[in-house]
Formats: C-alpha cells, structure tokens, sequence
C-alpha cells in the first residue's frame, strides 16, 4: 500500500496533471483528505475499472458505505478526498478491482 502525497495546483497557473500521477498499487493506496483536495484516477485501459474508498465511521450509530466510483475506460476521474474517508490515520485507504493502466494523484485545488 503506497502512501499518495498531495500536488498543490496554484492559484496563479495549472500543472500538468499526467505528470504528477503515479501506478496505483496492487495492494491498494493510502491519500490525505480535506477541503479542495481530489483524487485523480486515469485509466488507460480498455475496460472499466472501480475505486472502492473505504468509509471507516459511522453516523447515529449506522455504518457509513464505502463508497464506489467507476472510471470508464480511456477516461479520468476526479474524486473528492472528503473527510468522511479520513481512516484513524486520518487518510482514506484506497483500493481498486484491478491496477493494470491505472495511475493515480491527489491534488489540492487553489493553493
């Protein structure tokens, strides 16, 4: 499990995002939550494949899905990196159905 770092985006100018992705780890990856930040997920694949973020809390005592979103093939998503997702190490833990063509980056907006 790779721990995912942030890239600040600037107010003052963009970054290139395919620049700052890396492979997502077969064991699945760990990456900060908050305010403005995402993950990026691009999938070079010819299939789809799913982001499963783990939701480790509850509210009123009722257990919070994980939650699931699919990146269609040849597409990038973004992903909000809310805090719900925050585990006790105060990251979300990140897994995937597969990993082959996936790359992956957390991103903090208007920084």
């Amino acid at each position: 499990m790779a721990a995912l770092t942030v890239t600040a985006v600037p107010i003052a100018g963009g970054i290139s995002l395919s620049d700052n992705l890396v492979a997502a780890a077969a064991g699945g990856d760990t990456a900060p939550t908050g305010p403005g930040r995402v993950l990026a997920v691009k999938n070079a694949d010819a299939s789809s494949h799913t982001v499963t973020l783990a939701t480790p809390g509850t509210v009123n005592g009722l257990t919070v899905q994980d939650a699931t979103v699919t990146v269609p093939a040849g597409k990038v998503s973004l992903i909000p990196l809310a805090r719900v997702f925050a585990g006790a190490s105060g990251r979300a833990a990140l897994t995937y159905d597969a990993v082959t063509s996936l790359s992956v980056g957390v991103f903090e907006l208007g920084t």
